[in-house]
């Protein structure tokens, strides 16, 4: 980088500017051949004269800390301002039991922080903060902070990566750079329903769990009634639902994070997904997922942003959910979505053997719990028929009325009962 790509970086800083750095991740391997990219380890003043076996090229090579001391002093110069950051932490584990990640503080990490105590400029251990929170995450979540391999991170781990620079930034005392970060916002809304000594029941899906809810002849979702069902001097409800959302943009929109980040132990999730999760991928509404429930994933390129996003199966952002809960100390409860009003030969149209299915299929890789709604209640629609049951939707054959929001809600009561899952405990 120092050789290559520094120069064209530092004819771009102005004095005032800040220059953060983070580099090792590639300073190891040959000197003088293949990518010859690598540094001495240290902090030395040793040096190294090689020649680049395929091209001829003479160089000299340096220590690690020798080159952070060069970048250094050409920012310093420049009137601008350097921090040393430590690596970001691969999907490396100390321990069998993989709960401790494997610091780089005996190599690049202390190096690093040697040479920003000898220079006198900021170090922040990006590397210690990013891997405790992983240590929280456990194994099977920090496998998707990562894509391909093991050092380069998905959207997932970058947001990850990102928001841990910005906590060191903050908590490092006189740094004048932190001014320049957004302020943190605080979701005081979701969650707001909580009493002391006493769980929430937080219900996430699309329209049919939470819809207009007004007009008693309008659309209705069950998740504006399902609170009808509890003792509300035992468990809150909140309905976090949104219309229009499938799994996925739900999760990208953001809506996932603010019930993620309210949840406390022993909270409840109700999750249902599955009426929006498929279509188009990436245009038009451009919110569909890929089919299934493995761990496949794909690039796409979306119309509306011009950006590239990996997209993985309906069944892996059920997955993230499911993990996302439980590792908060909650507890998840899948369901198969909502029947549609669609008939042939007298059956209602089942989700058995795609959502239906893979819901079932994430709940059982994850140990959630997982109530069948989609068959419960098209059981019940079947018995009454094509004519009464039309009177349990709303404007199409998917929006429940709110006879219906009140059926599905009842639906999933009965699944509770019939299963070992505590949040039948605060049922009326």
């Amino acid at each position: 980088f120092y050789n290559r790509l520094w120069p064209d970086v530092i004819k771009g800083v102005r004095q005032g500017d800040w220059v953060i750095i983070e580099l090792g991740h590639n300073d190891n391997g040959p000197y003088d051949s293949g990518r010859a990219r690598a540094s001495i380890p240290g902090i030395g003043k040793d040096t190294l004269n090689v020649t680049i076996k395929e091209t001829g090229v003479k160089e000299t090579v340096y220590t690690y800390g020798e080159y952070m001391r060069r970048f250094i002093q050409d920012v310093k110069a420049k009137g601008a301002h350097p921090i040393l950051f430590s690596l970001t932490p691969r999907n490396a584990w100390e321990d069998k039991d993989s709960t401790i990640i494997t610091r780089v503080n005996k190599t690049f990490g202390l190096w690093a922080k040697q040479v920003a105590e000898e220079q006198h400029v900021p170090f922040i251990d990006l590397n210690d903060i990013s891997a405790r929170k992983f240590e929280k995450f456990g194994k099977n979540k920090v496998k998707y902070m990562f894509y391909i391999d093991r050092i380069h991170t998905s959207a997932f781990g970058a947001k990850v990566n990102a928001e841990s620079a910005a906590d060191g930034i903050r908590a490092y005392e006189g740094l004048e750079l932190a001014n320049y970060l957004k302020p943190v916002e605080k979701d005081t809304v979701t969650g707001s329903s909580r009493k002391e000594g006493r769980p929430v029941l937080f219900t996430i899906g699309d329209s049919t769990v939470r819809n207009e809810d007004k007009d008693k002849n309008g659309m209705w979702g069950w998740g504006s009634v399902i609170a009808d069902e509890f003792n509300l001097n035992k468990i809150s409800v909140e309905n976090r639902a949104m219309a229009g959302r499938s799994a996925r943009t739900f999760l990208d929109e953001g809506r996932w994070d603010k019930v993620y980040n309210a949840l406390q132990p022993g909270d409840f999730v109700l999750i249902q997904f599955g009426h929006n999760d498929a279509g188009d991928i990436n245009k038009g509404k451009a919110r569909a997922e890929l089919r299934g429930s493995g761990d496949e994933s794909k690039v796409f390129l979306m119309e509306k942003t011009g950006k590239y996003q990996v997209i993985y199966t309906f069944g892996w952002y059920l997955r993230k959910f499911i993990m996302d809960v439980q590792e908060k100390g909650a507890i998840p409860i899948v369901l198969s979505h909502t029947p549609r009003n669609k008939w042939k030969d007298g059956k209602i149209e089942r989700n058995t053997e795609s959502f239906g299915k893979w819901t079932r299929e994430a709940a059982e890789a994850t140990g959630a719990y997982f109530i069948d709604l989609n068959k419960i209640s098209a059981d019940k629609l079947e018995k009454k028929g094509v004519k009464k049951a039309a009177t349990y939707y709303n404007h199409d054959h998917t929006h429940s009325s709110l006879k219906g929001a009140h059926m599905n809600a009842k639906s999933i009561v009965e699944g509770l009962k019939k299963s070992d899952c505590p949040l039948k405990n605060y049922l009326k």
